[in-house]
């Protein structure tokens, strides 16, 4: 007999959506200072060649790659007075924001600067581990809520617009504070420290009103035992939709973080415009209006069609960018405004979709083990942020780019480099999407198929015996997974 989840299908209120919603804030303010601004900082602030800036956060990502699936099992087997996931968001939430400070400091090791170089290289490598292990105990359990909340096809994705709402309020407040820092302090390294103290501080706080705010909805069954965590990971894998839907996923957060990740190196060096948090800023800010707009649409039109009308103009958007010349600052608007209608459903969609593959697991195993699909998700998140940032690191110093001194101008950079930007923001990300959406082509689970998955699982928790039934053919994707 699986865990019990009361069958909740009526309307969230809008109390419990704005609080769940809150639970991401810190994660987008975050998560865009990383993408859009770490790489800059540890090249152009503080003095570390590309290749080794793309290091730090690969390293990082290695033993990032063993927390998630451990942290994933502890919370779906945390017994507590405060909530298997609300106890973990409540324990990490301190550290998470203090080593996210700690990333933004540029301590001095040595006078001699290839020794500083490589006590910098350090410094990071083990605060960014850090934070990784602090970042995965709060926001993984935190995702993990979606599924226990409601399991309502349609509320679900609207639970993941209030969510990426947040995300991206939390983005866009990032975006504000470092142009309105930025136009108040000159010296750099102050800058940053005093841009990641604020936010750190904004990062933390969204996290209580979310505790508060929810309640989780789990029974535990009496007689679970526990399965080992490779098992898990094992089964997990063996579930064909969700291979469809990290697929999807991965794809759209390795693109966009491609682009975040060259994008001031794109506007500055190439377009010769010092606006690039602007164009962040755009591209955030029409996505925020466009997650309500697309969950209206989904109710509609599925989650898979809305998919494949965002990533068309993301698309268009993202392979235009390499054909821009220096100076079309009108039409570098336009294609970022574009983008942020495809970013949307990148949000949107592939996080919708997981709870339903959630119930698809636990309707064939008796065992629901959000942790472990949102673990999963999770590190795919974290490993699209070091792919795109170790790519970009990697590819700048490859083709000769010049990183500045510390407190320097951003020198002019060779014909190879500038071209070698182009690529990584232009046809490589287009290629990465274009892969995304034959993937939500396959894609397998329905509307229709959801109802069906919930039918079963009702009369499975209610003890009658599904021998006698029958599945219909859509059901295929049950016996296939």
């Amino acid at each position: 007999m699986s865990a019990s989840l009361p069958p909740n299908s009526k309307k969230l209120s809008l109390s419990t959506k704005l609080a769940y919603g809150a639970g991401d804030m810190g994660a987008g303010i975050t998560a865009t200072l990383l993408a859009f601004f770490l790489l800059f900082f540890l090249t152009e602030v503080a003095g570390l060649s590309p290749g080794r800036a793309g290091a730090v956060v690969a390293i990082s990502k290695i033993s990032d790659a063993i927390n998630d699936p451990i942290i994933g099992v502890m919370s779906d087997r945390t017994r507590s007075r405060w909530g298997r996931r609300h106890s973990w968001i409540l324990m990490g939430s301190i550290p998470f924001g203090v080593f996210f400070f700690l990333q933004w400091l540029v301590p001095h090791f040595s006078d001699n600067p290839a020794v500083n170089e490589w006590g910098l290289f350090g410094y990071y490598i083990l605060i960014a581990v850090l934070f990784n292990l602090a970042f995965t105990a709060v926001n993984l359990p935190y995702t993990a809520l979606t599924a226990e909340i409601s399991q309502d096809f349609n509320e679900r994705t609207s639970l993941n617009s209030f969510r990426f709402t947040f995300s991206l309020v939390g983005s866009i407040l990032a975006l504000v504070l470092e142009m309105f820092i930025a136009g108040v302090i000159e010296n750099p390294m102050q800058k940053y420290w005093m841009l990641g103290l604020a936010c750190a501080i904004l990062s933390v706080l969204p996290l209580y009103w979310c505790v508060w705010g929810t309640e989780e909805r789990y029974v535990p069954p009496k007689d679970s035992k526990p399965i080992p965590v490779f098992t898990q990971v094992k089964l997990a894998l063996s579930n064909r939709p969700f291979l469809y839907v990290i697929g999807i996923y991965f794809c759209s957060w390795l693109a966009f973080q491609l682009t975040a990740a060259n994008l001031r190196y794109f506007v500055s060096s190439y377009m010769r415009y010092d606006g690039g948090t602007l164009i962040a800023l755009i591209v955030q800010s029409v996505a925020i209006v466009m997650l309500f707009v697309w969950t209206g649409v989904s109710e509609r039109l599925g989650k898979r069609m809305v998919y494949f009308l965002g990533m068309l103009l993301w698309i268009i958007a993202q392979a235009g960018l390499f054909f821009l010349q220096p100076g079309q600052i009108g039409w570098l608007y336009i294609l970022s405004m574009m983008s942020g209608v495809g970013v949307a459903t990148a949000y949107l969609i592939p996080w919708s979709m997981l709870p339903d593959v959630i119930e698809l697991d636990e309707l064939k195993t008796g065992e629901r083990r959000e942790g472990m699909f949102y673990a999963i998700m999770v590190f795919l998140q974290k490993l699209g942020l070091a792919l795109g940032i170790f790519l970009v690191g990697q590819a700048l110093e490859a083709f000769g780019f010049i990183s500045a001194l510390p407190g320097s101008p951003i020198p002019d950079q060779p014909r190879e480099a500038l071209f070698a930007i182009r690529i990584i923001i232009g046809p490589l990300p287009t290629l990465i999407l274009l892969i995304g959406l034959l993937l939500a082509y396959f894609y397998p689970i329905s509307r229709e198929v959801h109802a069906e998955i919930m039918l079963k699982l009702r009369e499975k928790r209610l003890g009658l015996d599904m021998s006698s039934n029958s599945a219909p053919p859509q059901m295929d994707v049950m016996d296939e997974s």
